[in-house]
């Protein structure tokens, strides 16, 4: 704040606003940070949401390959405790890595593994973008998205057709073969489309239901439009129909994880009754 303006940050970005606009302001205080046994269960319900199909135990770490498609199916996950010091934690993921051919990454679910990201701090580990792990409840995804009887319906998929595959492709580049086990070896997953009356695929998403009844968690993923078919709601659209397959198989909290630097997508989720339960930063070892 200045003598003339307040200075806002939402989720659109930096907004300045003249202080003779501002009639009445409190702070507000910091959000409560999530027990660490929250984050933890959290972040075992994403894995089996999104199953690499190489997998290794390091104490409570995992350890996770898919060829490289996805950060988050090739990076070790520091949750729990490794069974040994940081830096021997450390020292098996450069190693195991190696193996794979592939460049060490760890996820570093925050606040919780802000010891991790200081050891990867003092090595010289890079960070990719900061991501929010985003939480809501799956009724509200029902009740407050109203029914578009204006738009295609949505169809719903045990696994993807191969327009459903070219249209992720588009967005997160080939698919290699782990990439199929990615998105399908999960007991209860579902991908969503939208066509319109050509048979043109307009948008696509996927779901899936995983961890301890009741409660189960429901993780929405790969909501994409067709760039011709964006700002109809094809996305909220989706998003409530996989709501309502995730219901039918004990999904009560629904869960997603987005870039920060991407607005566009925050606000959306936001708009939704989302909000931010905890980050994590992908980190790379040195080249």
């Amino acid at each position: 704040m200045t003598e003339t303006e307040l200075t806002l940050a939402t989720a659109q970005g930096t907004l300045r606003v003249p202080l003779r606009e501002v009639h009445r302001a409190k702070r507000v205080p910091p959000a409560r940070r999530p027990p660490a046994a929250d984050v933890i269960a959290l972040e075992l319900a994403a894995n089996d949401a999104w199953p690499a199909p190489t997998q290794a135990r390091l104490g409570g770490w995992i350890l996770r390959a898919a060829e490289n498609w996805t950060g988050r199916a090739n990076a070790a996950l520091a949750v729990g405790d490794p069974d040994r010091t940081l830096e021997a934690a450390i020292d098996a993921v450069e190693q195991w890595y190696a193996t794979k051919g592939q460049q060490p990454m760890i996820n570093t679910p925050m606040p919780l593994a802000a010891p991790v990201n200081a050891a990867l701090d003092a090595r010289g580990w890079t960070a990719r973008p900061l991501v929010l792990v985003q939480t809501g409840a799956v009724q509200s995804l029902i009740t407050d998205v109203g029914a578009r009887r204006d738009l295609p319906p949505v169809e719903l998929a045990d696994s993807p057709t191969d327009a459903w595959l070219a249209m992720v492709s588009a967005h997160k580049g080939q698919l290699p073969a782990a990439a199929r086990h990615v998105l399908t070896a999960v007991p209860d997953v579902v991908f969503a489309s939208v066509q319109d009356e050509h048979g043109d695929l307009l948008a696509v998403a996927r779901g899936a239901v995983t961890g301890p009844a009741p409660g189960r968690w429901l993780g929405v993923s790969l909501v994409q439009t067709a760039p011709a078919a964006r700002r109809r709601g094809l996305g909220r659209h989706l998003m409530r129909a996989v709501a309502q397959w995730a219901v039918q198989r004990g999904g009560v909290r629904a869960y997603l994880q987005v870039e920060e630097r991407n607005t566009a997508a925050v606000a959306l989720y936001q708009g939704l009754g989302f909000a931010t339960h905890h980050t994590y930063l992908t980190r790379e070892a040195p080249v």
